[in-house]
């Protein structure tokens, strides 16, 4: 018996759409991530105008219920977040970085999301204005906030109002005065135009439905001889359409992701240059999860395709 088979025979998992709550977005199955959206609440295909706003949604109750938790919590609770038990909150875990070790980490802020180190990467100097798309609790904000000092200033910006309120609580309780977060979408910032010297996001930018949009107003806020560290996921090859129709792999920074290629292109045409990838890691899907979504016949044909998922974190300047 091989690896998948022995999986298979094992104690079923809770990663497919049917398991953890009967209410919860986790358990939605979009028919299409761009086209159209069917949840099982709802039960209606939604326009494409209208799915871009359901996915949305779908992103928001799932943060909003991991901001509610401690990364402890998060790791260890079935149905909650980033639980090894739940499919959904699997692939959070098995694409974050350790920040344990960087300058200005603070535990409080770091529910173990991500899947990548772009503070690492972003050459921030002090003084530097520095904005995180989709900064969650604050945990590249406070890593950027000791690279930055006291005279830079650092923005957060994020469309969940709980993880927006966690993460001004943390700054609060740090005493930073020249850190601050939004509640707002990336696609459409508060901020003025060459806002940043430094721009980074962990793992957002395959969240969002229009990433053309996205890295325009990603362009539009940067200064120019500005940059920006990006760390995301990108695909090579197919994903079996049961994985990309499932929302909770969404959620999970999976089926939103486009193909490597296709994403440089995106950053390229939004008007950036000198465009590289600084780092760039295979992402191993466990065969727990590749078994709620497909047949042992299709998983081990998955395998075969040479198809991947990548976690990569690209610099560009403008």
């Amino acid at each position: 018996m091989n690896t998948l088979e022995e999986t298979k025979t094992k104690e079923k998992s809770c990663c497919g759409p049917d398991c953890c709550s009967d209410n919860s977005t986790d358990t939605a199955v979009l028919e299409n991530p761009v086209v159209g959206v069917v949840t099982n609440n709802l039960n209606t295909v939604l326009t494409k105008e209208k799915s871009e706003e359901e996915l949305k949604q779908i992103v928001k109750d799932q943060y909003s219920q991991i901001a509610l938790q401690s990364k402890e919590q998060n790791e260890s609770s079935c149905c909650g977040s980033t639980s090894s038990c739940c499919g959904d909150t699997t692939t959070f875990s098995i694409m974050a970085d350790e920040y344990k070790n960087l300058k200005g980490y603070n535990p409080d802020a770091d529910l173990g999301l991500g899947c990548g180190l772009p503070t690492e990467f972003a050459k921030i100097k002090a003084g530097d204005t520095v904005v995180d798309l989709g900064s969650g609790a604050g945990n590249d904000c406070f890593v950027a906030r000791a690279e930055t000092g006291d005279t830079g200033r650092v923005i957060g910006i994020d469309m969940t109002p709980a993880m927006v309120d966690k993460a001004k609580a943390n700054a609060q309780k740090l005493g930073y005065t020249n850190v601050e977060f939004h509640l707002a979408e990336i696609e459409n910032m508060p901020l003025p135009d060459n806002t940043a010297d430094v721009v980074v996001s962990n793992c957002v930018m395959n969240l969002i439905p229009n990433k053309v949009n996205a890295f325009r107003e990603v362009y539009r806020i940067t200064k120019p001889g500005g940059h920006f560290s990006i760390s995301d996921i990108v695909l090579t090859g197919d994903l079996p359409l049961k994985m990309k129709t499932a929302a909770t792999m969404y959620a999970g920074c999976v089926s939103g992701a486009v193909q490597k290629d296709e994403y440089l292109e995106i950053v390229k045409n939004a008007g950036f240059k000198n465009v590289t990838i600084q780092k760039e890691k295979l992402i191993t899907i466990p065969d727990q999860i590749l078994l709620d979504y497909m047949t042992i016949d299709e998983a081990k044909q998955f395998i075969r395709s040479g198809s991947g998922i990548y976690s990569i974190t690209v610099y560009a300047e403008k």
